[in-house]
């Protein structure tokens, strides 16, 4: 065989292996786009995209380490029992209401076993199994976070409510469908 063929060779097999290689990485980034959604683009707009990326991966990682688990029926009832009431509050003092809702939300999460020490851990852990609702976690901590400065109005504290509810909702889901998720994500 010549130099010629050979070296032919050589290259058109650099070439596949280079196209293989970018084809990997674009598989990788669909499959993080497609399980973090708004997370992905947020992360990409912090972090650019081969740091965010590996962010993600690495979130996905420390998840899969912990004892995340779905709530038992009677605890399943117990939350939306508390939920009733939180938001039943809401008239007679929007602020508690707030306050109430916070600290549901950070039990439940507590009680299906994700760490609650700090806030901006605690939500890139749950933006692993709850991406869609994620970013309602973070803005109602901002609206409490602006209530407690006094800058909030009963709108804004209404909006928290409605955002820890999303998040709680789905904390609250019912095995079956954490299977499901669980499944999807596979």
């Amino acid at each position: 065989m010549s130099t010629t063929a050979i070296a032919v060779i050589i290259v058109v097999a650099a070439v596949v292996c280079l196209a293989l290689l970018f084809l990997a990485f674009r598989y990788q980034s669909r499959r993080l786009q497609d399980k973090f959604g708004p997370e992905y683009e947020r992360s990409v707009a912090q972090l650019g995209r081969s740091k965010a990326e590996a962010e993600l991966q690495r979130r996905q990682t420390r998840v899969r380490r912990m004892q995340i688990h779905p709530l038992s029926d009677a605890e399943r009832e117990r939350f939306a029992a508390a939920w009733r009431r939180v938001q039943g509050g809401f008239v007679d003092d929007p602020g508690g209401s707030l306050t109430q809702a916070d600290g549901l939300v950070t039990e439940a999460m507590t009680a299906r076993g994700y760490p609650v020490h700090d806030f901006d851990e605690c939500a890139a852990d749950l933006s692993v199994n709850h991406s869609t609702v994620v970013s309602d976690y973070r803005e109602a901590h901002e609206i409490a976070l602006r209530r407690d400065r006094g800058e909030a109005t009963t709108e804004d504290i209404r909006r928290g409510l409605v955002h820890y509810r999303m998040l709680l909702e789905e904390l609250l889901a019912a095995p079956a469908m954490e299977r499901e998720r669980a499944q999807s994500t596979v």
